[in-house]
């Protein structure tokens, strides 16, 4: 059973940033007044927000928000489970969703999504159809279980009962007996595909060796012609060796020639210093008539007989520069032709590095197609020698039959557990138990509300509603106020069902205007007579406009005032 405990919520509609608190132990019966827009229905909101994330009304999500504060909407719900204790917060501006065990914070490594099904499925145990039905009771937005569609008054009634783990069963054996389908559809397939390659395997393995012996022999001719190519490479490196061979030969005087030229060089250099020095000395002698140093006198004498010396001296290294330079052009010449044999030994060499080269590229190629012939022969004699290829396929064609034998008996299996899951097997032995128990709850809260008539749901929860004169009716055919009287009957029929189950049994229930709309005096004096007759763990929230003419039937009196835009309780 849940037992509410306390609600808290801030900035949530007319609500300011100040907490309003409620406890909802308080007493067996509350009434909550106010004037309209007071904030008094803010509750219903507050804890269906609280607990599955959206309004009770038909608003937006966002709509909740304090138009005035904008944010900072939290809200905070205090109950227990068992021996455990919760507290559920949840707020908008920030996003706040958090679910607090004995004080401790519950893992949130899953989605927000995951988070809201485990507080539904594991500690709730009540979608928000359920709630609506079970616990709050709103005549705004409150669909009677009368008015909703057969599929939808189903899942309330199989909420109340605890059958949702057999829906669960059933969607789970639906994927198993799609996946033992598609396994059969598999295994088929592979058993014609076996019986095919059964077929196929011999002439396969014949063309296998012929394709093998066509392909090595293929490999050979190439091997041939690999060979016959090295052949002819190495033939034209012994003629391009010889070649070479003769131009070095004519070439043997390389060093020496270089060697005079250096000499030649050097001795033109010096001779050239030498003619140099002679002319700037004869040159001196026919320019001056005294010495620069001692500023004597030269004789002509002295400079012709200089001059004349030096003269001679000059003519003597002009020639042999004359010689020189003669004999250093006769070696540039040969050094020229040195040079052009040099580069005809480089284009050899270069065509030697090409056909080596194409020779080892050839001896590559000759070992990978030996090293393929060599595994195309394996190949050969495994095919020819393997004998068990078929016998293998035929192996895994039993395999696979007894695996489609064993599915076909799952198949059964899951066939026998999906009709006893459907609607029509054990969950409707199940209701079948259980809907006399709710007829008579039905009529027995009738009879209290002062609404006489013989009120029958059958399996598909379809009514029956026969008078005291055996006339038969429909829900539609009554008053609003007759129509209330059923709603409230079915309410407290769910609530007793609900405890007698213990599946969505709590403490609280909520009613919002209940009284203000189809109910007269007599249906809401007898009304509230059944919620004194509720047990002392119910403990009910009336909300409505007319309290000034109940506050003397309620035990506890909540009222709800507007204190310049923001909504409160007054004290």
């Amino acid at each position: 059973m849940i037992i509410f405990n306390r609600i808290r919520y801030k900035n949530i509609l007319s609500t300011g940033n100040a907490f309003t608190e409620i406890d909802l132990t308080r007493n067996k019966t509350t009434l909550i007044i106010g004037e309209n827009g007071a904030g008094k229905s803010t509750v219903l909101d507050a804890l269906s927000f609280v607990l599955y994330g959206k309004p009770f009304r038909k608003i937006n999500k966002p709509q909740l928000i304090n138009s005035i504060n904008e944010r900072g909407m939290v809200v905070e719900l205090e109950f227990e489970v068992g021996k455990n204790s919760y507290l559920i917060r949840r707020g908008i501006k920030p996003g706040i969703f958090e679910i607090y065990q004995n004080d401790n914070l519950i893992s949130q490594n899953a989605s927000a999504r995951d988070y809201q099904d485990h507080l539904e499925k594991n500690i709730l145990k009540m979608n928000h159809k359920s709630f609506s039905q079970v616990v709050v009771l709103g005549s705004s937005t409150f669909v009677p279980f009368m008015q909703l569609p057969a599929a939808q008054r189903r899942e309330v009634i199989e909420d109340l009962l605890d059958l949702q783990i057999f829906s669960t069963m059933n969607n789970i054996l639906k994927e198993r007996i799609s996946e033992n389908k598609s396994d059969i559809r598999e295994l088929e397939y592979q058993i014609d595909l076996i019986n095919e390659k059964i077929e196929m395997e011999k002439k396969h393995l014949n063309n296998l060796v012929i394709n093998h012996r066509k392909t090595i022999d293929a490999k050979k001719k190439q091997i041939t012609e690999f060979e016959g190519k090295i052949t002819k490479e190495s033939t034209e490196l012994d003629s391009i060796q010889n070649e070479i061979t003769a131009l070095e030969t004519r070439i043997s005087d390389k060093d020496k020639t270089e060697s005079k030229e250096s000499k030649v060089k050097e001795g033109i250099q010096t001779l050239q210093r030498r003619v140099k020095k002679i002319s700037k000395e004869i040159s001196f002698f026919h320019d001056h008539e005294n010495c620069p140093t001692c500023q004597q006198d030269i004789s002509i004498h002295f400079k012709e007989q200089m001059v004349e010396d030096r003269s001679g001296k000059l003519s003597e290294a002009s020639e042999t520069l004359d010689m020189l330079e003669k004999k250093r052009d006769e070696l540039e010449t040969r050094l020229e032709q040195i040079f052009e044999v040099n580069k005809q030994i480089s284009e050899l060499n270069s065509q030697i590095s090409d056909r080596n080269r194409n020779i080892f590229t050839y001896n590559e190629f000759i070992s990978s197609l030996n090293k393929e012939i060599t595994e195309l022969s394996q190949k050969v004699d495994e095919v020819s020698n393997d004998g068990n290829m078929i016998e293998e396929l035929k192996n895994q064609l039993s395999d696979f039959q007894k695996q489609k034998t064993d599915l076909g008996e799952q198949q059964t299996v899951y066939r026998v557990g999906s009709e006893m899951l459907k609607d029509s097997g054990i969950k409707s032995l199940i209701i079948k138990q259980y809907v006399p128990v709710m007829n008579k709850l039905i009529n027995h809260y009738l009879q209290q509300l002062g609404f006489f008539v013989q009120f029958e749901l059958d399996e598909n929860f379809s009514e029956r509603i026969k008078s005291r004169f055996r006339d038969e009716f429909s829900y539609d055919s009554f008053s609003e106020g007759e129509k209330m009287r059923i709603d409230l009957s079915l309410l407290f029929t769910w609530r007793t069902v609900a405890k007698l189950r213990n599946s969505v049994s709590t403490n609280l229930l909520i009613m919002d205007e209940v009284f203000d709309s189809s109910l007269d005096a007599g249906g809401v004096d007898e009304f509230l007579k059944i919620l004194e007759g509720l047990t002392s763990e119910t403990n009910t929230f009336i909300i409505s406009h007319k309290g000034d003419i109940m506050v003397d039937k309620f035990r506890s009196i909540i009222r709800f005032e507007k204190q310049g835009n923001f909504s409160r309780i007054a004290v």
